[in-house]
Formats: C-alpha cells, sequence, structure tokens
C-alpha cells in the first residue's frame, strides 16, 4: 500500500470514514473521562446487583466524545453462582462496528481476577478502565473499588511570572522556559519536580571574614544542597558566645520561607554551630555563627558539607 493522508483533496475528495478519523483523533486527547480523582467516583454501587454511573460525567475515547447524560445511569451485574468471587470491570467501550461509546460492564471469570481489557487496534472494539466489580458467590449485592482512568493535561510552556495558567488544574504541567523547571499543580499549589540550577556562588562580602574556598549551592528538583567553603578569621579575635556574620548569602528563590536552618563547623578543634536564616526572619538568607570558642585573627572556620533544604 502507497503511503496516503487525510483529510486532503487527494484522499476520497476530502471524505473521512470513522476509522480514519480514529487514526486521526486518537491522541487529540487520553483516553478517559474528565475531572480528577478528588472528585466523587464516576461508578458507585447500586440496589441489588447494580452499578451506577454519575449523571453529568463526561470523557474521550479514542477521539470520540462521551457523557453519561443528565440522570445517573444504572447497569446490571450478572448474578454469580459459581462457587468463587467473580471480578467484573465497569468501562467505558468504543464499539468499532456502531462507533458509538457506551459505559458497560465486563463480566470477569470467577477466581480468575479481572477480564483483560481490549485496546488494539485490530478489535472490533476499544476499552478504558472506569471500576472494579466485586461479585461473591451468591451475592444480591456488590462491591465497587474506584478506578476512574482521567484524561491528561498536556504540558504548557510557560514562564514563572506567567505561572503557566491564572486558574490550574489538578494535573497541570508547566515547563518554566526562564526557570528551567517543570513543576506541577497538585490541586493546591505548584510543586517542582525537575531542577537543575547549576552551581551557584553564595559568596557575600563581610569586613570579619574571607572566603578563601567558594561557597556555593545546588538545587535539584526543589532541594538546596550546600558545600560551604573555609573561611578565614579577618577582623581580630572573635570572643567566644559573640554571634558573628559570616561571608555566605542565600539567593531569596533559594532560602527556606519560615525555618531558620543549623549547621556544624570546625575551629581548631572546637565544634561550633551556624545557623542559615529563613526568608521570614530579618536576617534572610545571611549566615551566622553563633556557637564557638575564642577564634583568633587569621584562623579557619570549616563548615561541614552536606547541608540542605526543601525550598518547593
Amino acid at each position: 500500500m502507497a503511503q496516503d493522508s487525510w483529510p486532503s483533496p487527494g484522499h476520497a475528495d476530502r471524505a473521512v470514514t470513522d476509522s480514519e478519523y480514529e487514526t486521526v483523533a486518537a491522541r487529540f486527547s487520553d483516553d478517559g473521562v474528565y475531572g480528577d480523582p478528588t472528585q466523587p467516583a464516576v461508578v458507585t454501587a447500586g440496589t441489588g446487583r447494580t452499578v451506577t454511573i454519575r449523571a453529568g460525567t463526561e470523557g474521550s475515547l479514542r477521539g470520540h466524545a462521551w457523557i453519561s447524560g443528565t440522570t445517573p445511569v444504572t447497569l446490571t451485574v450478572a448474578a454469580n453462582t459459581s462457587g468463587q468471587t467473580r471480578t467484573d470491570r465497569v468501562l467505558l467501550r468504543l464499539d468499532r462496528d456502531t462507533w458509538t461509546v457506551r459505559a458497560v460492564v465486563k463480566q470477569g471469570t470467577p477466581g480468575a481476577g479481572p477480564p483483560t481489557l481490549t485496546t488494539g487496534a485490530e478489535f472490533s472494539s476499544y476499552e478504558v478502565l472506569l471500576a472494579n466489580v466485586s461479585v461473591l458467590n451468591g451475592a444480591n449485592s456488590v462491591t465497587v473499588a474506584r478506578a476512574e482512568r482521567y484524561v491528561g493535561s498536556r504540558i504548557r510552556p510557560a514562564t514563572a511570572a506567567a505561572n503557566g495558567d491564572p486558574n490550574p488544574k489538578l494535573g497541570d504541567v508547566t515547563w518554566e522556559t526562564d526557570t528551567k523547571r517543570l513543576r506541577l499543580h497538585d490541586g493546591t499549589s505548584k510543586r517542582t519536580i525537575y531542577m537543575d540550577s547549576g552551581t551557584i556562588s553564595v559568596n557575600a562580602s563581610v569586613s570579619a571574614w574571607s572566603n578563601e574556598v567558594e561557597s556555593v549551592i545546588e538545587v535539584h528538583n526543589g532541594i538546596v544542597c550546600c558545600r560551604f567553603g573555609s573561611l578565614k578569621r579577618l577582623a581580630g579575635t572573635l570572643p567566644s558566645g559573640t554571634e558573628s556574620r559570616l561571608p555566605i548569602v542565600i539567593p531569596a528563590a533559594y532560602r527556606h520561607p519560615s525555618r531558620d536552618q543549623y549547621g556544624i563547623a570546625i575551629a581548631g578543634t572546637a565544634a561550633c554551630r551556624f545557623i542559615v536564616h529563613a526568608q521570614s526572619t530579618d536576617r534572610a538568607g545571611q549566615v551566622w555563627l553563633v556557637n564557638h570558642p575564642n577564634i583568633a585573627n587569621g584562623s579557619f572556620l570549616l563548615p561541614v558539607s552536606g547541608m540542605s533544604w526543601v525550598v518547593d
């Protein structure tokens, strides 16, 4: 068969068959129902051996739109007298003979687990799961476990300032071209799921200390990882018990919003403690040495590497 494409004037005078429409429309959206798992279940147990499809539910299957209607849909589940528990499935099925999408119950085999979904292009139907139904032997009612497949969100290019969408929905994903962050909306706020900042120098200038080895941070997927360099005392002996600002400052975007971080350093043979101050403090982003022995002029302070905190 030669190459072909449609719709086009050279293909059946621009006429498109149902199967050709499926080929072109199948990836217009994912297969499933519209919404997300925070909404009420699409399928619930009904009276007796029935299940109920929620009214007003919409979806798409291989490019074919589906709606449950303005009133709930009731589907009957077959009796089970096999002596073993049977698992059925409620699903959306595209019938390639009639080219209609309907919610149906697909009966399983007792004791053999749920039935397999039909998804291949070679079959006369295509199915997507909505719920699993447990039918005990001789039961006059059923138990429904929700398993809706939802139409997913596409990745939207954006900038951090634009934030992708002023009305984001659960599952929305954006790629920020300016910050190089992949962000996911969790239903409440944006969360960074991928970011690699590279090496960021956090050296600062203070009169009492110098950076003898550069202090740096790297930010990966919302976690700040620090490696503060060796620091040299320049302004005479620092008495024990006197706080001293160190020559390091964390950029605003990488400060913890509300919690100070505590780190360990070595001065000679003594352990010291320093604080990386949170954004919410009056020392936002600054690093202060707070517990230490006397530190003589020209002595070195060696922060211990490996400090980290979450910023997103």
